[in-house]
């Protein structure tokens, strides 16, 4: 144990003497053109630090409004007269990396409205030939130059609207939630235009307010605050309010603005009609080629409609038929080797994205992802005084959706029979009240049945805020479920005919498109189980400190949502220790944590205790280096795998019936963006001690454990040597096209064997060619070695504003150099898997009354 420590030892040695440096090297600060407004702010900090606030920023700022006859024209040149009435927002702060001290760059923003939309400008000073800005896709300004505002309609400080915007106008747009962050995967319609001057650069933004869900009534406030990006200077962050780091949350820290008194409250109703076309093919079993023949399917035309109504500005009606759920975007590839635990996906859907916040909480009790091809839905979601709300409900087809092969199949169909062409059925329920000024306690309920399938879930949790720098978040949940549960102790051959039906229930589920048959160790009853989770957090600007508690029991089921493990609970508590921005230093700012875990399952019996750390620095040229280690120790049981040996029969491991290993791991990760042009990162880990769990990484790595080796098929998991490099860089040689290059390598080596368990090599390309704001194609090839697939996605798509949409897309699936995947032969050269080919159109038809 001793030669591990030098890994964290060197670390810490390093650490205090950059440290020391830090303090010692400063750069010259850029010079301001002379004709620029000052860009010191009053009350502004020299050396960083809290701030005196001016009085007129700590009152609510009175937006004026203008008679919409004389309408403004978008066009990122402000020339019209009604700019010079406008309320102004100016005296900005760099609130990072420096802290509320004076900013590189004067930064003005103005607002008015009338009755039907709010409008929106800034000015920007810059040298004209530094700004950054490329032709980018929606959500995708912030990688650049850009200006922000949040606008919390509620005046609750829990959740607020973040719309951003480049020099060129190309908007992003989200939902910002306190103790949550940034959601950019919902899309307002809005209408934005920016423009680069010699003395900098402008944008000019229209937004309706029937694009909002806002508080009406006199004399309402609303949440405000504006910001600016300027990404060369170290990706400085430039705030309108400033930034008090030894504070806890964003949205308390923020201005209000009113005088909103007359909206015209308008019911809005939006229906996005959509189509697909779509031809599909496919490499079937052929018992006249035995490699298989590929099978040109049908062409297949999909129609479906979503509906949005706004009942109220804060309460909104979303319902789906058929809705169009092509694949615009896969998920990122993985290291699926040695993989014993699901891992989580992001939500992509437009209908599942509009108002997911509401449904999210610590413990993950819902997962829209488990709704897999609904055939219809609806979801009602507002706020109301205090009490915020989400109701959902849908009928997801996909479970009993079987393949033409498994129907006709005699083998399959006496296990799928009960459960061909059922649909599940989801009810999901989401209740929260605002308490004072920053806390919340809310319940949430979910429902999911499907054939002899049945769970339910309730529970509740809440956030406290115990002082300025402190934050409490808790979550209870029970379930109850009619469903399989694995018995490591059940016997089949006790019981010849419960294995049978339970081989019957638990199977029949479509995954991924594969058809389940279950196991005969899986076995039907009734469980209840418990989820809880609890988390303190504690952050200043030098200082900060966590302590968390956590698990699920046994039973714990949550099928409406995702759960990574049962079984294990845990406890963690880290501190953090920084030190104090320095903006124009060589180093701007360096943080240190030391975390220690406990994870254990219901029985007391030890998982993982591990100790981890890391130390980040921040340097010019928004260039980061982050070095990371731990030391752990680790158990495996007999019964997580599989059966329980007895007298009468041998156990899931190969050997003994319980494995334990000290291990540990170390590594460094390095990111950096010198230019507008470029940036790159790279990655290196390496763990000793690390688990093989014996399943195998397919025809190219079958398992090489000594029980595989001697010819036993009992599992027999040992450990070994992993590491991981990845290292990718990203491109932008024109304004309008960018591409990406990843590469992942992870292996791992048996200590006993001295044998590769796996070698993967994950190759990721990605390129998009932005013709206009709207118009765009992009390719995108990712190849997984362990697999020997190459996949390919390639899309031309028109996205003029949210709703309103056209693509031409084509997916592919090949195999190189691969195997036959049904007669086990590896074959040489290329062979098509699957492909599909799809127009998918939709528009946007709105009314207001």
């Amino acid at each position: 144990m001793r030669f591990y420590k030098l890994p964290t030892v060197a670390l810490i040695l390093f650490f205090s003497v950059v440290s020391l440096a830090q303090s010692e090297d400063s750069l010259d600060a850029d010079s301001d053109n002379t004709s620029e407004p000052d860009s010191s702010s009053p009350g502004v900090s020299t050396t960083g630090g809290s701030v005196d606030v001016p009085p007129e920023k700590l009152s609510p700022i009175r937006i004026p409004k203008i008679d919409d006859s004389d309408p403004i024209v978008i066009d990122g040149n402000l020339t019209e007269e009604i700019w010079k009435s406008a309320a102004v927002f100016k005296d900005f702060y760099q609130t990072s990396p420096g802290e509320n001290i004076a900013p590189s760059k004067p930064t003005e923003a103005y607002m008015v409205w009338d009755e039907k939309n709010i409008y929106l400008a800034f000015k920007c000073w810059d040298d004209k030939d530094k700004i950054r800005a490329t032709v980018a896709k929606r959500d995708g300004v912030f990688g650049e130059d850009n200006v922000r505002v949040w606008l919390d309609t509620y005046d609750d400080q829990r959740r607020a609207y973040i719309l951003g915007w480049n020099p060129l106008g190309i908007q992003a747009d989200g939902i910002y939630t306190e103790g949550q962050g940034s959601d950019f995967s919902v899309d307002i319609v809005m209408e934005s235009k920016g423009q680069i001057h010699e003395w900098g650069w402008a944008v000019e933004v229209k937004i309706p307010f029937k694009s909002l869900r806002y508080a009406a009534g006199e004399g309402k406030n609303w949440g405000f605050n504006a910001a600016r990006n300027i990404d060369r200077f170290n990706d400085e962050f430039d705030s309108w309010m400033p930034d008090d780091r030894n504070v806890s949350g964003f949205l308390i820290k923020h201005g209000r603005i009113t005088g909103f008194d007359s909206i015209k409250t308008e019911r809005t109703l939006e229906i996005i009609p959509s189509i697909t076309i779509s031809e599909t093919g496919r490499r079937v079993e052929s018992s006249t080629v035995p490699e298989g023949r590929f099978l040109n399917e049908p062409i297949k035309t999909d129609m479906g409609f979503t509906v949005k109504y706004s009942i109220t500005p804060n309460i909104t009606l979303d319902a789906a038929v058929n809705p169009d759920f092509a694949e615009i975007e896969a998920d990122a590839p993985i290291v699926e080797a040695n993989r014993r635990f699901p891992v989580f996906f992001p939500e992509k859907r437009p209908f599942f994205l509009e108002g997911a916040d509401v449904f999210n909480s610590p413990l993950r009790v819902f997962n829209s992802r488990t709704i897999v091809d609904p055939d219809v839905a609806a979801k009602l979601t507002g706020k109301i005084g205090k009490n915020s709300f989400g109701i959902l409900v849908a009928s997801d087809n996909a479970p009993g959706n079987f393949s033409d092969d498994a129907r006709n199949d005699p083998n399959t169909r006496p296990f799928i029979d009960e459960f061909v062409d059922e649909n599940a059925t989801f009810a999901v329920l989401r209740l929260k009240r605002d308490v004072g000024k920053e806390n919340n306690i809310g319940m949430f309920a979910t429902y999911r049945s499907f054939p002899e399938n049945k769970n339910l879930l309730a529970g509740f949790d809440g956030r406290i805020k115990v002082n300025g720098s402190t934050v409490f978040n808790y979550q209870v949940v029970g379930t109850h479920s009619r469903r399989c549960f694995f018995e490591s102790s059940f016997d089949p051959d006790d019981d010849p005919t419960q294995a049978t039906r339970n081989g019957q229930i638990c199977g029949g589920a479509v995954v991924n498109g594969v058809e389940e048959l279950g196991s005969p160790y899986d076995f039907y009853r009734t469980g209840n189980g418990v989820g809880y989770f609890a988390n303190l957090d504690s952050g200043k600007d030098t200082f900060g400190y966590v302590f968390e508690v956590g698990g699920r029991t046994k039973d714990y089921r949550a099928d409406s949502g995702f759960t990574r493990r049962t079984d294990s609970h845990y406890l963690f508590g880290g501190f953090r220790k920084s030190t104090k921005s320095k903006p124009k230093a060589r180093i701007i700012r360096m943080n240190m944590f030391n975390g220690f875990s406990y994870s254990y399952d219901g029985r007391g019996r030890i998982q993982d205790v591990e100790y981890n750390g890391n130390a980040n620095m921040n340097f010019q040229k928004s260039t980061f280096i982050n070095f990371f280690w731990g030391l752990g120790h680790g158990r495996l049981y007999e019964d997580e795998f599989g059966l329980t040996r007895n007298d009468n029969r041998d156990g899931a491991f190969f050997g003994d019936s319980s494995r334990r290993t000290n291990y540990g791991w170390a590594g460094l990760f390095f990111r950096s963006s010198p230019s507008k042009k470029y940036a790159f990162w790279t990655e290196f880990s390496h763990n000793w001690g690390a688990y093989d769990f014996d399943f195998g990484a397919g025809p190219l790595f079958p398992r090489v454990s000594p029980a595989a080796l001697s010819g036993d098929g009992r599992q027999d998991p040992g450990t070994g040597r992993r590491i991981f490099f990845g290292t990718g860089i990203d491109l932008k040689p024109t304004d309008p096209f960018s591409v990406s290059l990843q590469f992942n390598k992870s292996r791992l080596v048996r200590s006993d064997t001295n044998m590769t368990a796996f070698d993967s090599n994950i190759v990721s390309v990605r390129s998009t060619y932005q013709f206009t704001r709207f118009i765009f194609a992009r390719a995108r090839i990712d190849y997984r070695s362990i697999s020997s697939r190459v996949r390919g996605q390639y899309l031309f798509g028109w996205t003029p504003s949210p709703g309103k949409a056209f693509y031409i897309g084509y997916n592919d699936d090949m195999s190189v150099n691969g195997f036959n995947p049904f007669t086990g032969v590896r074959e040489s050269g290329l062979h098509r898997n699957r492909r599909k080919f799809f127009i998918r159109m939709s528009y946007l038809f709105r009314k207001s009354f």
